[in-house]
């Protein structure tokens, strides 16, 4: 019998995980499948519980859940998701224990590796301030970046960066609204877009444009569908290098990957195996 993996989420039709994931249990002969499921937040408790009564090999969580499967008395955090305050991947334990991680962090800054930034001291304009602001800033100050988090309600950036800079990590981090963004991203290295606006089917939403942007600029946009969303356009008309979601998208699958199974998986079949999917 097949061991099952899957994601919970609501909305979950547009996730990519399964094909990612197939694909790289198919390549390793691996007898595993994986599916979306919808789940809504008041039926996540039965959902993971279920999940684990039937033998599935683990779950990544999405939007609407990662916050509140961290309040479940039966997950139990590692020390990072738990700062964090959400968990994205459930890993099901042999003894019926169920331990949460977030792989976002990670995931976010090996794109970033990846594309030639160096972390430590770099200066970093975070947009957003939801559950994915925090797995990425949390990462980040714990490598030693200089953290600006903007938001269209300055109050929860102010708030999010209280809550990293209490964790006592290497780097620095401060909150602010939007209004000041234009003299944020003259002095910054790096703008990284957590929030959901350019992605599908909303792709004229942009948080910038190319006029405020610059060529000494790294930009990463979290969101990877559309392929290339209009800010990662307009960071390439003002000459600014690019980043596109899609790394983190595999980069934080893959890190799930390892924690359920042991195996190191196919990095390279599982990006082409995304970007078929968003040209298709």
């Amino acid at each position: 019998m097949k061991q099952v993996f899957g994601v919970f989420g609501d909305p979950v039709g547009h996730s990519l995980s399964p094909a990612m994931h197939n694909a790289a249990f198919s390549a390793l002969g691996m007898d595993c499948i994986y599916h979306a499921f919808r789940v809504t937040p008041e039926k996540l408790e039965k959902a993971i519980l279920g999940a684990e009564a039937m033998g599935f090999g683990g779950i990544n969580l999405t939007v609407p859940l990662k916050e509140k499967a961290l309040k479940l008395d039966f997950v139990k955090p590692d020390p990072l998701a738990k700062r964090i305050g959400a968990v994205n991947t459930l890993v099901f334990g042999k003894k019926g224990d169920i331990q949460g991680y977030n792989t976002d962090g990670p995931g976010a800054k090996q794109a970033l590796l990846d594309t030639g930034v160096e972390i430590r001291g770099s200066r970093m304009v975070v947009a957003g301030a939801g559950g994915a602001a925090r797995a990425v800033a949390f990462q980040l100050a714990a490598d030693g970046a200089d953290i600006t988090v903007i938001n269209r309600t300055e109050e929860r950036a102010v708030g999010l960066a209280r809550e990293i800079s209490a964790a006592d990590l290497p780097g620095k981090i401060r909150g602010t609204g939007l209004s000041g963004l234009k003299e944020l991203l003259r002095d910054a290295d790096v703008l990284i877009n957590t929030t959901t606006l350019g992605m599908h089917p909303n792709t004229d939403a942009t948080i910038v444009t190319a006029e405020e942007l610059h060529s000494g600029l790294t930009v990463f946009d979290i969101v990877y569908n559309p392929l290339e969303t209009r800010l990662l356009r307009e960071a390439r008309t003002s000459g600014a290098k690019t980043i596109s979601g899609v790394l983190m998208l595999v980069y934080q699958g893959a890190e799930a990957f390892r924690l359920w199974t042991g195996v190191e998986p196919p990095l390279e079949l599982m990006k082409k195996t995304v970007l078929e999917a968003l040209q298709a």
